[in-house]
Order: C-alpha cells, then sequence, then structure tokens
C-alpha cells in the first residue's frame, strides 16, 4: 500500500515556556530522570546480591524497576533535548513512541497484577505459596506480561500506520501518546479510538478485578487475626504495592478516560506527568522506605552500619 502520509514529522509543543521556566524545567526533569534510573537500579542490584530478597515478591520487584527504566526512557530523553533542541519528532519516532508507551505501560499493569496475585497468595494461602508461586509460574506469569503487552501495542499501533496525517503537525504535548496522534490525522480514527477503548477497557478491567479481588481477600484475612501486630505486620508488607497502584492506575486513567475540553491540554500534561515520569521515580522510594527487608538489604550493600559505627568510634 502506498504511505499516503504528507506529514513526515512532528512538533511536540509541551512545555513551550519562556526561557527562564524552561531552565527550571530542564534541571527538574533532568535531576527526575537521574533519580529514576540510580534508584531502579539500586533496586534491581540489591535484590540480585542480597540471597534474602530471592523470593518471588522481590522477583516482580526487580522486574518492575527494569521496567521504570524502560518506561521513563521512552519519553524523557526526547523531553530534555526539546527544552533547547529540536522540538521535532520524525514520523516513524512518533510511531515508535506510541508503540513502547503502550509496551512499556501495559506490561507495568499486568506486573502490578502478578504481584496482587503473589500477596495474596502468602497472606491467605501460605501453606501453598511456595507450590503455587514456583519459579516456572513466576516466569510463565512474566513472560505472559511481555506478550500480551507486545500484542496489544501492536493492535493498537499497526491501525495509525493506514492514518492520514496532513497538518497540522504540532502536538501539544511532551510525548506522542495515542489520544494526542490521533487528533491530528485527517481520516476517520472510528476503528482505532474502538480498538483503543476494548482492548484497554478489556485489559484494565481484568487487572483491576484481580487486583481488588486479591486485596478483599487480603483485608478479610487480616481482619481476622487476633493480633494487632500481626494485623499491621501482615499489611504492612502490602502497603508498597497498594500506593503504586493508586499512584499508576489513578492518573492513567485521568489521563486516558477524561473527556476532552479546552483546558484538557494541560491537565493531559500533569497526569501523564505524573504515571510516565514521577510514577517510575516514586517507585523505588516507596519500597525502600515502606519495606523492612529492601531498607536493610540497601544498608547492607552501601555499609551504612560500618560508616555509622566508624562516625561514631571517631
Amino acid at each position: 500500500m502506498e504511505n499516503q502520509t504528507t506529514v513526515t514529522y512532528f512538533v511536540l509543543l509541551g512545555f513551550s515556556y519562556n526561557p527562564p521556566i524552561q531552565m527550571f524545567l530542564f534541571f527538574t526533569f533532568s535531576l527526575i530522570y537521574v533519580v529514576t534510573l540510580m534508584g531502579n537500579m539500586m533496586i534491581m542490584i540489591v535484590i540480585r546480591s542480597d540471597r534474602n530478597l530471592h523470593s518471588p515478591m522481590y522477583f516482580f520487584l526487580s522486574h518492575l524497576s527494569f521496567l521504570d527504566i524502560c518506561f521513563s526512557s521512552v519519553t524523557l530523553p526526547k523531553l530534555l533535548t526539546n527544552f533547547y533542541g529540536s522540538k521535532r519528532i520524525s514520523y516513524n519516532g512518533c510511531i515508535a513512541q506510541v508503540f513502547f508507551i503502550f509496551l512499556t505501560g501495559t506490561t507495568e499493569t499486568i506486573i502490578l497484577t502478578a504481584m496482587a496475585f503473589d500477596r495474596y497468595t502468602a497472606i491467605c494461602k501460605p501453606m501453598h505459596y511456595v507450590q503455587i508461586m514456583n519459579s516456572v509460574f513466576c516466569r510463565l506469569l512474566m513472560g505472559s506480561a511481555w506478550a500480551i503487552s507486545s500484542i496489544h501495542a501492536m493492535v493498537n499501533t499497526l491501525p495509525i500506520l493506514k492514518l492520514v496525517f496532513c497538518g497540522p503537525s504540532i502536538i501539544k504535548h511532551f510525548s506522542c501518546e495515542h489520544p494526542s496522534l490521533l487528533a491530528l490525522s485527517c481520516t476517520e480514527t472510528f476503528i482505532n479510538t474502538i480498538t483503543f477503548f476494548i482492548t484497554g477497557i478489556a485489559i484494565s478491567a481484568f487487572s483491576v478485578f484481580v487486583i481488588l479481588a486479591s486485596y478483599i481477600q487480603i483485608i478479610s484475612t487480616v481482619l481476622k487475626m487476633q493480633s494487632a501486630a500481626a494485623k499491621w505486620r501482615t499489611f504492612s508488607t502490602c502497603s508498597s504495592h497498594l500506593i503504586v497502584v493508586i499512584l499508576f492506575y489513578g492518573t492513567a486513567f485521568l489521563r486516558y478516560m477524561s473527556p476532552t475540553s479546552t483546558y484538557s491540554a494541560i491537565v493531559d500534561e500533569f497526569f501523564s506527568i505524573q504515571y510516565c515520569i514521577s510514577t517510575p521515580m516514586l517507585n523505588p522510594i516507596i519500597y525502600s522506605l515502606k519495606t523492612k527487608e529492601v531498607k536493610a538489604a540497601i544498608k547492607k550493600l552501601t555499609g551504612y552500619k560500618s560508616l555509622m559505627s566508624g562516625i561514631m568510634y571517631v
């Protein structure tokens, strides 16, 4: 089929402010990116090096950290170059960005779902936890997450190649996301929109159902415990995951399901920053602060106790 696309590039006009504000935003997002990379790499290194963390829960957390690095790297490097370089992104580059946003975002959704099931199994079926969450099953879940996400990304990205973009080519956003790109099409996007909603709702509904069902069972089990300390200790193992789920799902839902309005560009940017940029940075911080095992492993790896002992001795 002959390529009818007349637009060869798009212009990303997100954060198009005056120079002082752009400088502030550049350093802010640069710092966020560095913290994201270092924080998630630290989580991966700690989990790999500490044998006490070689369990299904931390297996999924390690993959979540790797995914957060990929997720933020899809948009942040290009965003940083937009501040002082060309705001253009090629047609192929824009399509690739759409694909990888779908791929990484959907994979993160499924991994968070698998982590909820892991917590349900550990708390509600402790006697069968080792048999259920064995290494083969965990790898199968992870492989399925990438396979389903790849299919979801292709199903939603390939139909975009059939659209005609004849201008304008300005995207009032800092990245090429599916809704922003469809708004520029000169041809009918009904099929694209329906495909997006059907596949998105199917994956989201399944994920939300599993997470809600898991936490309903977890809360029910916790409430039956006699000791208040046992209740707190048990639920604290889920608190990090629950916070991450609320941050990711809440902002992603508001970004993609909110109706189009005259002020939606600013609102969309805010929510996109939260789930595309802030959440990958906050995830390792949340798990480091809220999970005792991770906190202890980080201190052990960095020699925190040895350092403090040396300071006290001096």
